[in-house]
């Protein structure tokens, strides 16, 4: 059994974590999780206590139904995927294999619920959990940008901040930060990849997205997967590539 009382969290001793999680339920803005967020993975920090977490956060993601598993998911993926990690600390996929094991297969259900045909943030949310499960690297914390519609990527040639965007204000990059206020800002076109062309983790999305339903996703995945062109040098940039020597450094 844990000795919470020998482990720590962002606050200090973590002999509350077990009250905290026997009083999280499935509201996601309830206290107790907002909580277990803030001592557990401290804008993306983690502690001995978080590890020590993961097999009851799995716990009580098996207890809940697909459909309302998803906050105990997200946190366990957040900590997983962190790399603000103690000093020493284990892979956590390799201490936690077990778990690990089980939130794929309890993601995996979550995944295929007919009500995420309707919540795309949500579907994005629990496949970049899918990906943290798995050891994805950069994806498996930085897949959500895909609803945000949005990445923000320095040039690999002249190093200027790009905004790549991909939804509602149009499919361009641009070294505007106020782009959605300035319509008339220095653009310049993206070209999404072809799909032919996806190979790898890009056709595993893309290939998924559609098979769930998911067309807006697979749409942006195109862009994500493609290429832009700096908007101050227009060097030509992969969109995908550019993220990952982003959140890689």
């Amino acid at each position: 059994m844990t000795d919470w009382s020998q482990l720590t969290h962002a606050y200090g001793t973590a002999e509350d974590v077990p009250g905290l999680l026997k009083a999280a339920g499935t509201d996601s803005e309830s206290p107790a999780w907002n909580e277990l967020w803030s001592r557990l993975c401290h804008q993306g920090t983690v502690y001995p206590a978080s590890y020590a977490a993961l097999p009851a956060l799995a716990e009580k993601a098996r207890r809940l139904t697909a459909a309302d598993r998803t906050v105990p998911l997200l946190l366990a993926a957040s900590i997983i995927a962190s790399t603000d990690r103690p000093y020493g600390a284990l892979e956590p996929e390799d201490a936690y294999a077990a778990e690990t094991a089980e939130l794929i297969e309890l993601v995996e259900e979550a995944l295929r619920q007919p009500s995420l045909a309707d919540n795309p943030h949500r579907y994005v949310e629990l496949l970049e959990a899918l990906l943290a499960f798995e050891g994805v690297v950069v994806w498996g914390q930085e897949l959500h940008g895909l609803s945000g519609e949005e990445f923000e990527v320095p040039c690999p040639v002249c190093e200027a901040e790009n905004f790549v965007v991909f939804g509602e204000y149009g499919h361009f990059s641009t070294t505007d930060s106020f782009y959605m206020n300035e319509p008339a800002g220095h653009r310049r076109e993206l070209h999404p990849a072809a799909v032919s062309s996806l190979q790898g983790l890009a056709k595993r999305l893309h290939t998924r997205a559609l098979a769930d339903g998911q067309h807006e996703v697979a749409d942006k995945l195109l862009y994500v997967f493609g290429t832009a062109q700096c908007a101050e040098c227009d060097a030509l940039f992969r969109v995908d590539h550019a993220v990952v020597a982003r959140w890689s450094d």
